[in-house]
């Protein structure tokens, strides 16, 4: 099969490495050359993937069997069209659409399907934001509809917050939409992505929940398995059946939850592997996310998924602008039992950029907390220089 992957990044790459492995061909899509994908793909394409003309002309150039997206900044709109051409959309074109823009997932999830979220509002100006603000209260949480890693997000703790949320909005926004959600912020214990695989022809399977820690919108450590009451995962497990089910198609689903003492409540989703997901690279899972993203689109059928080990995974930062970054330290983290790392090979670094991850496992009876920092202390080891 030929797949044309829209986004070349570090999960990108894992998931080409996937494909590489059981024999397919991939075409890797990004806005710059030598993006971390494109180093391991068979070829690879430059083109602004908002430019709806040039995303036509790779899509004939190739001829792929299925388009699989990796970012949001797509012009979504014309998979509709690619899955008239015979081109299958992954998970779907309805699934892509709706994900890509968080306006749209947020009305289905809260509005069409009925499932517990914050209280939210939309804005597309700065006197917009002030009245969402006054509705659903402070503190809130602002985000553009289309963005990933945290970009754009930001906290409104007092009304003087209000202008400097709008245009860190607007500066961090993807594609061409400027309109932002503001939620009401949500007293939560704790946050887990549910990794949900939906099958052409087999059910609905759920990875073990991954526990996660944010900064600045953007997850520093992932952790699985995530410490969640039978209620609570049997909850969150209906609710990604339901959107899921809801947006078609088949694939790994990373539905982000709130957990909170009134109980689940529904966060965000993306159609594809998720960041957090990486910890499964430490061998968690009998097939990792990007494993499962691959079997589930190709309708390879996934029996089961068991829980291997306890595991976790903390992110490596850069902390400059760099255009040929290197790396010290990393030998330490080689020499530690139970350790791995993985350098994304992006070509540039700016701050707090995302260059690599350091993996940790042990066995399901230790403690995820003791995994968890020890992933935390080993990241610190590695340093990106420029």
């Amino acid at each position: 099969m030929k797949i044309l992957l829209l986004g070349s990044g570090e999960l990108g790459k894992e998931f080409v490495i996937a494909a590489q492995r059981i024999g397919q061909t991939i075409i890797a899509v990004d806005s710059y050359e030598n993006a971390p994908a494109m180093q391991v793909a068979h070829g690879f394409e430059v083109i602004n993937m908002l430019d709806g003309e040039a995303l036509d002309r790779i899509v004939a150039k190739h001829q792929p069997d299925f388009i699989v997206p990796e970012i949001e900044a797509i012009r979504t709109e014309r998979f509709y069209d690619y899955e008239k051409q015979g081109i299958t959309v992954v998970p779907s074109a309805k699934a892509a659409n709706f994900t890509m823009n968080r306006k749209a997932i947020r009305d289905l999830a809260s509005k069409e399907l009925g499932l517990r979220t914050a209280k939210y509002q939309y804005a597309t100006s700065a006197e917009e934001l002030q009245k969402a603000v006054q509705e659903v209260g402070i503190p809130c949480v602002v985000k553009p509809l289309m963005s990933s890693s945290g970009k754009g997000q930001s906290t409104i703790k007092t009304e003087s917050d209000i202008e400097k949320a709008w245009q860190y909005a607007v500066a961090g926004s993807r594609g061409d939409v400027i309109e932002v959600i503001v939620e009401a912020f949500v007293n939560f214990d704790s946050e887990i992505t549910l990794l949900t695989i939906t099958q052409n022809n087999n059910p609905t399977l759920f990875c073990a929940p991954i526990g996660h820690r944010q900064e600045r919108g953007d997850y520093q450590e992932s952790w699985q398995p995530a410490l969640v009451s039978e209620k609570d995962l049997y909850e969150a497990q209906d609710m990604a059946e339901k959107i899921t089910e809801a947006l078609g198609g088949a694939g790994l689903f990373g539905v982000e939850f709130f957990l909170t003492k009134e109980g689940v409540y529904f966060s965000e989703l993306s159609p594809r592997p998720h960041d957090t997901g990486m910890v499964t690279l430490a061998g968690t899972q009998n097939f990792n996310e990007f494993e499962l993203h691959l079997r589930a689109i190709l309708s390879l059928p996934i029996f089961e998924i068991t829980l291997e080990k306890a595991g976790a995974s903390a992110v490596i930062l850069a902390s400059e602008d760099s255009t040929n970054p290197t790396f010290t330290g990393i030998e330490k983290v080689a020499a530690l039992p139970k350790t791995d790392f993985r350098i994304f090979g992006k070509p540039t670094s700016r701050p707090y950029r995302r260059m690599g991850v350091v993996l940790t496992h042990d066995t399901l009876s230790t403690s995820i907390n003791e995994v968890t920092e020890r992933a935390k202390e080993t990241a610190k080891l590695v340093t990106v220089n420029s």
